[in-house]
């Protein structure tokens, strides 16, 4: 430890030790997607159920070839040829359709003439029996594994489950998540602030925000005075979800309120202040069977410190099996010096494929977040990085 502060990884290893996928609940299709599989995905039928045409054609037998042929009927996808294929005989047939009873081949359309019900080889025709047709479990059989517990749902996933004959999936249910702000400094977004020493409150709604691309259910209860009784009742009413974040007043000063508030309420504190900045006032708690992950005022360590702790816990609960974001290794464009005790994340943007600092590494400059496309990772101590050289980061956006 730096000075009493616990290094990141270790740090998010004990918030990711306090979590665990949530309980498995049968959910409809529409409804799953961004879970995770509680249990091995098994497929129900046979896809496809029957020999199925590839092409729009005519289904013949292969040893007719190279015909004529007579044309005794039709197979429509839905609409199967009722009778069986016999010598000299063949049956329209479209992309989809059953192949019929002695068929063994398609001819696709364009390798044919036909006149009434008589047809002609005018191409190549199919080379082997078989052809054209996809056969019977081509895609998978029956109780045949199609993706282990664990695997997130998308609408890939969604689409195979419907056709292996599932109409619902045994998910991890969504976590409950309950963001609360506080400070005496802050008003609700567009209202006028009643003096200077008053800002926007924009952590809550960032935060919500970030948490937007995974299926969580949000609570976001109004801005919350800095009065400890106040921050302890809200910490109480909310104690049924499976994870409170709190923004602001998770350090100790006079005003810094939420481990107190905390206590008042029975709540632990499992341990505060990581070896990172930005972000170093970050708590991490538990009141009842709820996480307490109390995140910094500063805008930019908010961000920075929900990236790198409460999505991945977020995505525990989930069930992912990707938790951290991962890094990527670019040039530096200029020289980053050596550094200090604490881990770094440092705003930078891409010139001429290199990896610049931004100016304005202040906690609190949002507008130089907004305007980094990465946060160069540089470990506690490390050694200065000279101009030419590379460096890890995490990217903000992609490049184009």
């Amino acid at each position: 430890m730096a000075g009493g502060l616990i290094p990141l990884d270790e740090a998010r290893e004990r918030l990711l030790g306090l979590a665990a996928p949530r309980p498995a609940l049968s959910l409809p299709l529409d409804q799953v997607t961004g879970l995770t599989l509680a249990e091995p995905l098994l497929s129900l039928r046979n896809q496809p159920a029957a020999d199925l045409s590839a092409m729009d054609g005519y289904a013949v037998r292969s040893a007719d070839m190279p015909g004529p042929w007579r044309v005794i009927g039709e197979s429509a996808a839905g609409r199967p040829f009722a009778g069986t294929i016999g010598p000299g005989e063949a049956a329209r047939i479209s992309t989809g359709a059953m192949v019929p009873r002695g068929a063994d081949c398609v001819v696709v359309q364009e390798d044919v003439a036909r006149d009434g019900n008589s047809l002609l080889l005018t191409g190549d025709g199919p080379a082997t029996p078989g052809a054209h047709i996809r056969r019977a479990g081509h895609d998978f059989a029956n109780d045949a594994l199609l993706a282990d517990a664990g695997t997130a749902v998308d609408a890939r996933l969604i689409a195979l489950a419907a056709m292996a004959g599932h109409d619902a999936l045994t998910v991890h249910r969504h976590p409950r998540i309950a963001i609360l702000s506080t400070g005496d400094e802050l008003v609700p977004p567009g209202e006028p602030a009643p003096s200077p020493a008053h800002i926007p409150a924009s952590n809550g709604l960032m935060l919500a925000s970030m948490l937007s691309a995974l299926p969580c259910e949000l609570i976001m209860p109004p801005l919350l005075p800095d009065d400890r009784a106040t921050i302890a009742a809200a910490l109480e009413q909310h104690s049924h979800a499976d994870l409170i974040v709190t923004t602001g007043g998770a350090s100790v000063g006079d005003h810094d309120l939420i481990q107190p508030a905390l206590a008042d309420c029975d709540g632990t504190v499992d341990f505060w202040r990581i070896a990172m900045r930005p972000g170093k006032p970050v708590m991490v708690g538990r009141l009842g069977e709820a996480i307490v992950l109390g995140l910094p005022g500063n805008p930019v360590s908010a961000y920075v410190t929900a990236m790198l702790l409460l999505l991945p816990l977020v995505r525990r609960m989930l069930g992912y099996q990707q938790l951290v974001p991962a890094t990527s290794q670019a040039i530096a464009g200029e020289c980053f010096p050596a550094n200090g005790p604490r881990q770094d994340f440092v705003r930078a943007r891409f010139r001429d494929g290199a990896l610049i600092r931004l100016g304005n590494q202040d906690s609190g400059a949002l507008s130089a977040l907004v305007q980094a496309d990465a946060l160069v990772v540089r470990p506690a101590h490390a050694a200065e990085v000279g101009a030419g050289d590379t460096v890890d980061y995490i990217a903000l956006r992609h490049q184009t």
